[in-house]
């Protein structure tokens, strides 16, 4: 007896040095993230600093930009950017229907505003909302949601990647002041990201007819890796290759594409109608608004929670640089894009959330217990 109860508070002890070691890891990850979210936002502010240097900042032009909106163009912008989170849910409803199962497109719309809510509050943790959500509505393997995440990504991607290059190719030619060097650059960087673009469809088209082989060979030339990497990146092509499932069926896979498309069509809407609402860029045409957009979906990588980041910065460069528009205009102008991209979600996302009776402070814990 003695010794079966020495053998239990071993045990005990055993498990509470087990999650004390997984306590510490968790924190470090998060002190690590925490250190690149800092360097990021040092970074940017570098960037401000030196865009803004030798030059005094006129407040008054800045508060002048607000007073100048044209609320109605701004009010069209709004329906528009909220339009695409339903264009999103459609989306989803689709990846879905290979597994069987049906979700209402109004709990698939409450769980893509609560999940882009989590984005902004969050950062890129907050991605894992999305899928987390779906799969309790649709009653499916969390690693399921997340290999449809891994396929709309790529589908995001894919359309950012050719929007980008599209719009760097066209600066040439579209009669803006720009020096011979900058020119090439922009041009030659338009063609390469077209070029991988047309890489992105090629690994969609192998992974949807040769998944076995392709992910047999990909892992054949990963053998050099350790042991703990190698595993991740088999986890990762095993899940790739079952979100691709869904594109399988010829339908399916159009309707992707055709959602995608209408999308994107939206965001470029909604970016065009807001653009209207300032007389600094009301005259800007489509194309000069898909130049802009293609530059504002690269900085949207760098995500700052609760601020943003690339977004901001980016739009100012392009609108001063590029077309002219004053700092100060600028940066107004690059505020309201940074709260249609991001912010104007976020009311809507609260009360979907309190509608369905989900807890914030559970969601926002999400990232750790979810195991991935």
């Amino acid at each position: 007896m003695i010794r079966s109860s020495l053998e239990s508070e071993i045990y005990i002890i055993q498990g509470m040095y087990t999650a004390h070691q997984a306590s510490a890891a968790r924190v470090s990850r998060w002190k690590r993230r925490g250190l690149i979210i800092a360097l990021v936002a040092a970074l940017l502010l570098a960037l401000a600093a030196y865009r803004m240097k030798g030059a005094s900042f006129q407040w008054d032009l800045f508060l002048a930009t607000f007073s100048s909106v044209d609320w109605r163009w701004l009010a069209v912008s709004i329906f528009l950017i909220l339009l695409t989170y339903f264009g999103r849910a459609l989306r989803w409803e689709v990846m879905l229907r290979p597994l069987g199962r049906k979700v209402s497109l109004r709990r698939l719309t409450y769980d893509t505003t609560i999940g882009f809510t989590a984005v902004v509050l969050l950062g890129r943790p907050g991605e894992l909302v999305r899928p987390y959500l779906i799969s309790l509505s649709a009653g499916v393997p969390f690693s399921t949601q997340m290999a449809a995440w891994i396929l709309e990504r790529m589908l995001d991607l894919l359309a950012v990647l050719l929007l980008f290059g599209y719009g760097l190719t066209r600066i040439p030619s579209h009669g803006l002041a720009l020096g011979a060097a900058l020119r090439w650059v922009l041009s030659t960087g338009g063609y390469l990201v077209s070029g991988i673009g047309a890489l992105a469809v090629l690994l969609l088209v192998l992974f949807r007819n040769f998944s076995q082989p392709v992910q047999q060979r990909i892992l054949s030339a990963l053998t050099f890796l350790p042991e703990a990497p190698y595993q991740r990146a088999s986890r990762m092509l095993a899940t790739f290759s079952e979100g691709m499932e869904s594109t399988r069926n010829t339908r399916f896979l159009t309707l992707l594409l055709v959602y995608t498309l209408l999308e994107w069509a939206f965001i470029v809407a909604s970016y065009y109608t807001l653009l209207q609402a300032f007389p600094a860029t009301s005259l800007l045409s489509i194309t000069d608004v898909v130049i802009l957009l293609g530059f504002v979906a690269f900085g949207s990588i760098v995500q700052i929670p609760g601020v943003g980041g690339g977004v901001q910065v980016m739009s100012i460069l392009v609108l001063s640089e590029i077309y002219g528009v004053s700092l100060e205009v600028a940066a107004g102008i690059s505020l309201f894009l940074w709260i249609i991209t991001f912010v104007v979600v976020v009311p809507v996302g609260f009360v979907c959330a309190f509608h369905e009776g989900i807890s914030w402070s559970k969601l926002k814990h999400l990232p750790q217990d979810v195991p991935l």
